[in-house]
């Protein structure tokens, strides 16, 4: 039986999260809205080789270089490998991946995660073996070495195969040292900027108000909407570091756009408290449409000369929900009285999304409208 439904089409369930955005909430720190030019991680890459897997280790034919890496490190340990053929089952060839954190000093640990790039099936209980990290200068910040903590978890069997999260990936927490620190001396700096990382000219404005008003003298001026400069000297502080532990902490009342986000693969909708609704009639009903097949088979009496013939019967119907007839949604001055709209439509929350779509579309959705 095949089954249609029509006007409007609901796409999936619907879970609604009435959820305020930045615009009307409560103040939060600087810290939580900026972010510190310069102050950042440094992304780290390198290419490794994992050990001592259970036979769930790179195909060599599919992989070669898995054996070419292989025959390097036994050849560095003093093993001649020139001329031999290697078939192991229990190594794999990985990316190495990590963050350095901003400050982050010669000798200290940072984690890692590693990521097969051959054939491998599993990479639980493997041992990534020394692999230098390096950035995006070519230079050599981290070196990592450790067992492997893998996501998930595979068997397979001779009529079928189980996988349950990603066996091919997983983490090594504290796995890399760090051996090179990044030449960024913060102390040195006579200014410094902050980036917002939701660009607004009322934030950015508020957030020089608040420091200026907390320093008590002109300490920062907006750039643009997602710049705010700090003068350094100006603060009067101890060091810099000093200066950005006082600023990170003031807080400050931020201002967002309204929006409305809709996500069409979960079915949810998040709407922002200075959401409006301008005064709009709307009208919701479904029709569905039903078409089932019956087919007749007639067939000749025994030992009869003909052939079975099939007849098709088709049975199509057609039925048309009760609507809630035109209801009217008043003006919305805030986001309760705009729920309150929605809902006095009666209608399931699966149908909201084309409820809004519908609104959004004759120009009565005062918000900005995301449909991811």
């Amino acid at each position: 039986m095949k089954l249609f439904r029509l006007v409007p089409a609901p796409i999936l369930l619907l879970a609604t999260l009435l959820l305020p955005d930045l615009a009307g909430a409560n103040p939060v720190r600087i810290k939580d809205l900026v972010e510190f030019d310069g102050v950042r991680n440094n992304d780290l890459i390198g290419y490794g080789l994992i050990v001592g897997l259970n036979g769930t280790g790179d195909g060599i034919r599919n992989a070669p270089f898995t054996e070419e890496i292989m025959s390097n490190v036994l050849e560095r340990l003093g093993a001649n490998m020139a001329g031999e053929q290697i078939r192991p089952k229990n190594v794999a060839a990985v990316f190495v991946t990590a963050s350095l954190p901003p400050f982050s000093r010669a000798g200290g640990r940072i984690d890692v995660t590693v990521s097969a790039i051959g054939d491998a099936k599993s990479l639980l209980g493997g041992t990534l073996i020394m692999t230098p990290l390096t950035a995006a200068d070519g230079q050599i910040y981290a070196v990592a070495q450790g067992t492997v903590i893998a996501g998930g978890a595979a068997a397979e069997g001779e009529g079928g195969t189980i996988i349950k999260g990603v066996p091919t990936s997983g983490s090594i927490p504290a796995g890399a040292n760090v051996e090179r620190e990044i030449d960024f001396q913060l102390s040195s700096l006579s200014s410094l900027r902050l980036a917002l990382r939701e660009p607004d000219f009322t934030t950015a404005g508020r957030i020089e108000k608040a420091i200026n008003e907390n320093f008590r003298r002109s300490v920062a001026v907006m750039l643009d909407s997602g710049t705010v400069q700090i003068d350094v000297s100006s603060t009067r502080m101890a060091s810099t570091a000093h200066a950005l532990g006082r600023i990170e902490n003031i807080i400050v009342e931020p201002a967002g756009k309204a929006r409305v986000v809709i996500d069409q693969r979960s079915g949810t909708i998040v709407m922002g408290e200075d959401v409006r609704i301008a005064r709009v009639a709307v009208s919701q009903g479904n029709l569905t449409l039903r078409i089932q097949e019956e087919p007749l088979a007639i067939q000749p009496n025994p030992f009869s000369p003909g052939e079975t013939v099939i007849v098709p019967r088709t049975n199509v119907s057609m039925e048309e929900d009760v609507g809630t007839g035109l209801a009217e949604i008043p003006s919305g001055t805030s986001l309760s009285e705009v729920i309150a709209g929605l809902n006095a439509l009666g209608v399931a929350p699966r149908d909201m999304i084309d409820i809004l779509k519908s609104i959004k579309a004759a120009g009565a959705l005062h918000a900005e409208f995301i449909v991811r």
